[in-house]
Formats: structure tokens, C-alpha cells, sequence
């Protein structure tokens, strides 16, 4: 009986770390709204070793269509500028003497498409990691020999209504995901 708990256990956390890897990977999909995460892949080549933006300035956003990114040392303005230019997110800083202001586009039709394209295949990503897991417990379930078959298939039973319900939560996401991006 532990050894079934074990793997339902086991089970459930790989749900649940699909369902965060989900959950970061569309706040990397934007939305037509202004968002510091937009800027989290950035990094900064900070006394030559590569540094996260966050940790070398200070990022908001001011209103929907502004982000400012404040650095902690001024002479880190230019090398910031650089290094959001490098990322290549379709961004154009612009740097004031003492802040980087980026102004975020407004999305196109088009654009909103893709964006929402984009999503449907993270949250297909995210449902096959979610079937894995449960093909990974059914065979590990299989394996036991010292549990009898009713407690196998009721523990299979278990596995199937987790991964219904994990599906219907990666489904509502990207609902609300789409709902976002294609928000004019």
C-alpha cells in the first residue's frame, strides 16, 4: 500500500511541475500588456560574469505600455541597453541618462495569433508531460507484485482522475491565457 501512495505521490509532483513550467513559460508570452517578466531572460554582463537584470536594477512598469528599467549603478546604463538589445525581444530601449525607458507596441491581429499559437503548444507541452507521468505510475502500478489487482486498479483509477483533472487545469490556463493575449 506504501509503495502505491509512493507513486501517486510521485505522480501528482510531476503534474505539478508541469503545470509551473507552464505557468512561467506563458508568462514569457506576451500579451500586449507591459510586464517586468517580459524582460526575465535578460541578462547583463555585470564585472564580466553574466548576471539576471533583476539583480543589477530595478524594472517596472509604470502604466501598461511602459516598462523602465532603473540600474543601481549608473555606469551600468549602457551594458543594459545592450544586453536588452541582444536578447532580442523585438524591444527598443532608450536610455535617458538615467533610466532605460521601452516602450511596449501594441500587438497586431497577426501577431495575437501567433502569440496565442504559441501558447496552445506550451499548454500541449505541458498535457503531454502530464500523460507521461501517467503512463510512468500505470507501469510502475503494474510492477507491484505484492499488491493484489483491486488495489492496483483502484489505484490506476486514482492515477486517471488526477490526470483528468491536471488536463482541466492546463485547459483553463491557456483559457484565460488566449482570453489575454487576444484582449485588444
Amino acid at each position: 500500500m506504501d509503495d502505491i501512495q509512493f507513486i501517486l505521490d510521485t505522480t501528482k509532483e510531476a503534474m505539478d511541475n508541469a503545470i509551473k513550467h507552464l505557468e512561467k513559460q506563458f508568462l514569457n508570452i506576451r500579451a500586449g500588456k507591459a510586464n517586468p517578466a517580459m524582460l526575465g531572460s535578460v541578462t547583463v554582463d555585470y564585472y564580466g560574469s553574466q548576471t539576471p537584470l533583476s539583480q543589477v536594477a530595478n524594472v517596472n512598469t509604470p502604466d501598461g505600455r511602459t516598462i523602465t528599467v532603473q540600474p543601481w549603478e549608473k555606469s551600468m546604463l549602457q551594458e543594459i541597453e545592450r544586453a536588452i538589445l541582444y536578447a532580442n525581444l523585438g524591444f527598443n530601449p532608450m536610455n535617458n541618462g538615467e533610466t532605460i525607458i521601452i516602450n511596449i507596441p501594441p500587438l497586431t491581429e497577426e501577431r495575437r495569433r501567433d502569440l496565442a499559437k504559441q501558447a496552445k503548444a506550451e499548454a500541449e507541452d505541458a498535457k503531454v508531460s502530464i500523460r507521461t507521468a501517467r503512463k510512468d505510475a500505470n507501469h510502475d502500478i503494474k510492477k507491484l507484485d505484492d499488491v493484489s489487482e483491486d488495489l492496483q486498479k483502484n489505484a490506476e483509477i486514482d492515477v486517471q482522475e488526477m490526470t483528468d483533472k491536471y488536463v482541466s487545469k492546463v485547459d483553463d490556463l491557456f483559457g484565460v491565457k488566449e482570453q489575454e493575449i487576444m484582449t485588444v
